[in-house]
């Protein structure tokens, strides 16, 4: 005899942002909402949390005290239906650190790592989210697994809403947009 598992009615319903914001950060790990619909998140591993870490260390401190950088926080893209993404680095307006929910217009820049499992969602799905939500940068990294990894450089196109590609680099990044930046990659 096998017991029935039964998913909770909040994975069948589109959920407001008024009751996403009433939810607490427990419940919001590990999720993002697309569409009103909840989207389970895959655990990064050490490796990606690691990149991730050192991704914003180095651009907060190449960006200058008007912006901070920070991981593993939800950006509200939209509010109806609701759309929360996480990305894995986000660059954003210092004088907004304790404005919630964070907003496209509060930020510069997104870094995604894309790890087995969001191979589409972040070089598809999320780059075309980002750019319709007017992100001015957009970083998409992939990682090696022997190797060092290749960073996909992106600059939006204000005028219609898409990303220009931009540079590709391994090994070390070295970029005056959306600031001056240089990072080894050969480190991680």
């Amino acid at each position: 005899m096998t017991a029935e598992q039964v998913a909770p009615a909040w994975m069948h319903e589109q959920i407001t942002a008024e009751q996403y914001d009433s939810w607490s950060e427990e419940q919001c790990a590990g999720i993002e909402i697309v569409d009103g619909m909840v989207v389970m998140s895959p655990r990064a591993s050490k490796r990606h949390n690691r990149l991730a870490r050192i991704l914003a260390n180095v651009l907060e401190a190449a960006a200058g005290p008007e912006w901070n950088a920070g991981t593993d926080f939800d950006v509200r893209l939209q509010d109806v239906p609701l759309t929360n993404r996480r990305p894995d680095v986000v660059v954003y307006r210092a004088d907004t650190i304790d404005v919630t929910p964070t907003r496209p217009e509060h930020m510069l820049m997104v870094v995604e790592i894309v790890s087995p499992g969001s191979e589409t969602t972040d070089r598809v799905t999320k780059t075309r989210q980002y750019a319709a939500a007017g992100i001015a940068f957009y970083w998409r990294v992939e990682q090696a697994t022997t190797g060092v990894p290749l960073v996909y450089t992106y600059t939006l196109d204000p005028a219609t809403r898409t990303y220009r590609e931009g540079e590709v680099f391994t090994g070390v990044v070295k970029t005056a947009a959306p600031f001056a930046v240089e990072i080894d990659l050969g480190v991680v």
